[in-house]
């Protein structure tokens, strides 16, 4: 096994690295944040101001360019550009651990490039499946024929490329766009490719922020010759920065939220679906995964969490509700494996459900009275 880069001397190569603006070394201009040293591996967001993408992305290539000379064994260099800090606002230190500024007003909302729809898969609480849901519908409209693409925005928790039995490194195309991975017909980008398994992401909301806005408008989700009818995003659950992000950048098809039926989870729910509704993204439905458990002699529904809450909770704040999707240990098994379940066993009784949920959504995506575009929105620290 290589040995693991002297951290002290990865910040001094990049110390030799100029700011084009201030003429300081990276470092010294505070503008390396979240660095991850690894055996054969090196990371880390280069955090610059509102509108200055461009300008850097040749100061980034460069810091590759500088760590890849002068450490030969590496094998991954990964630098990520993100403008989220705020126009004329300084570093809070000199550090490379600083508290992150403030972010600044939200720009109009878009779309990527080539991408029809948009379709956020949410949850309140983690634990509830939303993840699991989110890369089945994926795989789900892929298997109905529609070109499909799944983006795991949970930074802190990528599971992407467990479910989808991906591994690897994506490579970076001549135009500077980012090549996804692929699976079972589905574009996949996660920030679980780009580090170890294991390796814990210690980043302020606006470093996530960024670098999932980065997932979103520098991955090559699709062309003019091959455009993406609908990008699924596996949100982080809860309703924190990066949620807020998304909702106030991205122009949001529709959302899709995930429960368990218990009050626990439903109250969390209820936050969710009102964040949508205050940012106006239509909320196409809410599911109630681990419904109940199929006796196994005799098939009769058990109620482990209780049963229907999330079905009562649609209807009490008028979301539609999409269905019930029992505890299924074939199901469990299946995204273990890497192979979700619609995709490998489209005959179980789970698998028909969630392909039907999927085939409901984007029946919904298709009405023009569904869907209209979030405003311009400004969230007040």
């Amino acid at each position: 096994m290589a040995d693991t880069p002297d951290r002290a001397a990865v910040l001094a190569l990049l110390e030799h690295v100029k700011d084009p603006r201030s003429g300081h070394g990276l470092v010294s201009a505070g503008l390396v944040q979240g660095l991850v040293v690894a055996a054969d591996r090196v990371g880390f967001m280069l955090e610059v101001e509102s509108g200055a993408g461009e300008l850097y992305k040749p100061v980034a290539q460069a810091a590759e360019q500088a760590l890849r000379a002068r450490m030969p064994g590496l094998q991954r260099v990964q630098v990520v550009v993100t403008a989220d800090r705020a126009p004329g606002a300084a570093p809070a230190s000199r550090t490379v651990e600083r508290k992150a500024a403030a972010p600044p007003a939200a720009p109009a909302s878009m779309k990527p490039a080539h991408v029809r729809h948009v379709l956020a898969v949410a949850s309140g609480k983690g634990g509830v499946g939303k993840s699991t849901v989110a890369v089945n519908l994926a795989c789900a409209f892929a298997a109905q024929g529609l070109r499909a693409g799944l983006m795991d925005a949970d930074v802190y928790g990528p599971s992407a490329p467990l479910m989808t039995g991906l591994s690897g490194h994506p490579s970076k195309r001549r135009d500077g766009k980012i090549e996804p991975l692929r699976a079972h017909g589905v574009k996949v980008m996660s920030i679980g490719f780009l580090v170890d398994e294991g390796q814990a992401m210690i980043w302020r909301g606006p470093i996530a922020s960024g670098a999932v806005t980065q997932m979103l408008n520098d991955v090559a989700w699709g062309s003019d010759e091959d455009p993406l009818d609908v990008l699924v995003i596996d949100m982080p659950p809860g309703t924190g920065d990066i949620q807020l992000t998304l909702a106030q950048r991205v122009a949001l098809s529709g959302a899709v939220v995930v429960s368990t039926p218990q009050e626990a989870a439903l109250a969390d729910v209820r936050r969710g679906l009102s964040m949508f509704d205050k940012t106006r993204t239509p909320i196409l439905g809410v599911i109630e995964n681990m419904a109940y458990f199929p006796d196994p002699s005799t098939g009769r529904p058990i109620a482990i969490f209780g049963r229907g809450g999330a079905r009562a909770t649609a209807e009490v704040l008028g979301a539609p509700f999409l269905g019930e999707i029992p505890i299924d240990q074939k199901l469990r098994e299946a995204c273990d494996a890497g192979a979700p379940m619609v995709v490998a066993q489209p005959g179980e009784p789970t698998a028909v459900a969630l392909a039907g949920i999927a085939r409901t959504v984007a029946e919904a995506l298709e009405r023009d009275e569904h869907l209209r575009p979030p405003p311009k929105i400004l969230i007040e620290r």
